[in-house]
């Protein structure tokens, strides 16, 4: 009878395999559940997070503008009331300006002395029935001060509501709240009205760009027209609002465009 010999040196290399693949087991696992961690907090928390920020805001905005206080404020005056968009002459009123920024002394008011809006700050609400969305418009495009609030943006240089031109909107649409995430969605006729302490805006949705470069900015021109897709956009002014996001989802590599046309303004 033989006997099989094992060696002590054998045995070693042995546990030191089962050690190294205990160890790397153990890692990956940890690493997965950090992963799914980092994911859950991204797509469920800043979510969360978000929508109950901006949700706060519309509420306040509601209430300043119906006498009851609160922090968030004001917008700048009116465009003159265009009865017939698509035949009107359209005015050249000043876009807002860039520059304008936080109040000096780091108060709450979104307008300035001017009556434009404040950079970040929420002065206007944007309601879409179709995707029952109702979210604040805040100044600027920036992440970190709007866009990751739950807030669209609006594009400075373009125009306010109800002006000539094209009133240029951003929002993200995965995770932050997602606001423009199901914009694809939007067919011509729906409406979108954009409420401000003065008035009610009413746009229709006209038509949508489903992708284009990131670096098309054409399709937020005072005449939206885009420089990459020839023959999407427009070539006559008028009163236009243009929703802007990326695509395709949980990517920012292009960005979807949908653009409407002013129907009406009622006074609020």
């Amino acid at each position: 009878m033989r006997l099989h010999v094992v060696h002590h040196g054998t045995r070693r290399r042995r546990a030191l395999r089962r050690r190294v693949l205990w160890t790397g087991g153990e890692v990956l696992l940890s690493v997965g559940v950090v992963l799914l961690l980092l994911v859950a907090h991204q797509l469920w928390w800043t979510n969360r997070q978000a929508r109950q920020g901006a949700e706060r805001e519309v509420q306040a905005l509601e209430r300043q503008w119906d006498g009851g206080g609160g922090h968030a404020g004001t917008d700048q005056p009116p465009a003159a009331s265009p009865v017939s968009p698509a035949t009107s002459t359209p005015s050249t009123p000043s876009p807002a300006s860039s520059a304008e920024g936080r109040s000096a002394g780091g108060g709450r008011s979104s307008a300035g002395g001017d009556g434009r809006p404040r950079w970040s700050r929420a002065y206007a609400i944007l309601t879409v029935p179709r995707l029952d969305l109702r979210v604040p418009v805040a100044e600027g495009v920036s992440k970190p001060d709007v866009l990751n609030k739950g807030y669209v943006g609006h594009y400075p240089g373009t125009q306010q509501p109800g002006q000539a031109g094209n009133f240029a909107l951003a929002g993200h649409r995965n995770a932050h709240g997602e606001p423009f995430r199901y914009i694809n969605r939007l067919r011509p006729r729906d409406v979108i009205e954009v409420e401000t302490r003065s008035a009610v805006y009413t746009y229709a949705v006209d038509s949508t760009l489903p992708q284009t470069s990131a670096r098309d900015s054409g399709v937020i021109g005072r005449v939206p027209r885009s420089g990459v897709r020839p023959g999407h956009g427009y070539t006559d002014p008028g009163y236009f609002i243009t929703l802007t996001t990326c695509t395709p989802e949980y990517t920012s590599r292009y960005r979807l465009v949908v653009w409407g046309k002013l129907l009406s303004m009622r006074p609020r």
